[in-house]
């Protein structure tokens, strides 16, 4: 049985002044959170030591935070990892401790009430290499928007190529905002799926740019509006298919894949809402504000063999 068996006949552009209000606020929203609260980094970014240890029986996190806090270990997130035995203790650098004895010092208190303690694994991540993380990162993101811009405008067209960078900046800039927002930790996990955010969305973007440039071709009466909102129709169906299935994938993985990517899942669900959401009316109407035309489209007119020796 068919969902759609019928073409929808929306009007999206009617809305798209709507939209440009909206993404404006949303902007504005995120670049200011992110310059006034900045982002809450993780210690992938403002380095930190990681522990793992393992216990007999099912380890009691609250206990196991009192024991931390007993010795003064401030800002640790403690978390099982992989079963209820093993527990992942995250802790930023400590002023009264020296980063080579934390570890040490950890066990000596999770071991203070006879508990039988394993030290399983144990990383260490220096300021140093944060920075040079978030430079790295940062400059990962510019590199995939440049290249992005340079693909669709061969494909395509320059105002697509415009339109097609609008609409990922946007959506990498309201998921930077969200973070800023709501204070959740922001780690390379998030990194990850800000990258992953921008090939999904571009994904959309190019299926929609698809069937615009298919239509400006077979449409021979419509107006560029016309045939955007044809566009956006005829590809409906396809992108709420997409959007929902990786939706409940990405629930799946928010409520039951654990503390460990419970960050990475939370990026991209907001970020599939946002590219879904850009994808109709961010790039569509950014190229329709540049003044594209079935002109732009057009095949260049190639003279046949000998028609410029032709006699009068």
């Amino acid at each position: 049985m068919q969902i759609f068996n019928k073409e929808p006949n929306f009007d999206f552009l009617k809305l798209r002044k709507f939209a440009i209000v909206l993404s404006s606020l949303l902007i504005i929203a995120s670049i200011t959170a992110f310059f006034t609260k900045g982002l809450n980094y993780g210690l992938d970014f403002t380095g930190g030591t990681m522990v793992e240890v393992g216990y007999e029986q099912d380890a009691d996190l609250s206990k196991i935070r009192q024991q931390l806090a007993d010795i003064e270990i401030n800002g640790a997130v403690v978390q099982n990892f992989g079963s209820s035995k093993v527990v992942q203790i995250r802790m930023p650098q400590q002023d009264h401790i020296e980063n080579v004895n934390v570890s040490d010092e950890v066990l000596k208190a999770l071991r203070s009430d006879g508990s039988e303690v394993v030290k399983r694994d144990q990383s260490y991540v220096g300021p140093v290499i944060g920075e040079e993380l978030k430079e790295q990162g940062g400059l990962a993101m510019l590199v995939a928007l440049i290249c992005i811009m340079i693909y669709v405008a061969l494909r395509f067209e320059w105002k697509f190529s415009i339109g097609s960078v609008a609409a990922l900046a946007h959506d990498v800039i309201i998921v930077i905002g969200f973070f800023s927002i709501t204070e959740v930790e922001f780690d390379l996990t998030v990194l990850a799926a800000l990258l992953a955010v921008i090939g999904y969305s571009l994904n959309d973007t190019i299926v929609v740019y698809d069937r615009i440039r298919e239509n400006f071709l077979k449409m021979r009466k419509g107006n560029s509006e016309e045939v955007v909102n044809t566009s956006l129709n005829q590809t409906l169906a396809r992108t709420l298919m997409t959007s929902i299935t990786t939706l409940l994938v990405l629930l799946a993985l928010f409520f039951f894949g654990g503390q460990t990517i419970h960050s990475f899942a939370e990026a991209l669900i907001v970020g599939v809402l946002i590219g879904t959401y850009s994808s109709v009316y961010v790039a569509s109407t950014v190229a329709l504000a540049l003044g594209v035309k079935k002109e732009d489209l057009m095949p260049p007119e190639v003279k046949k063999e000998g028609e410029e020796f032709d006699m009068p």
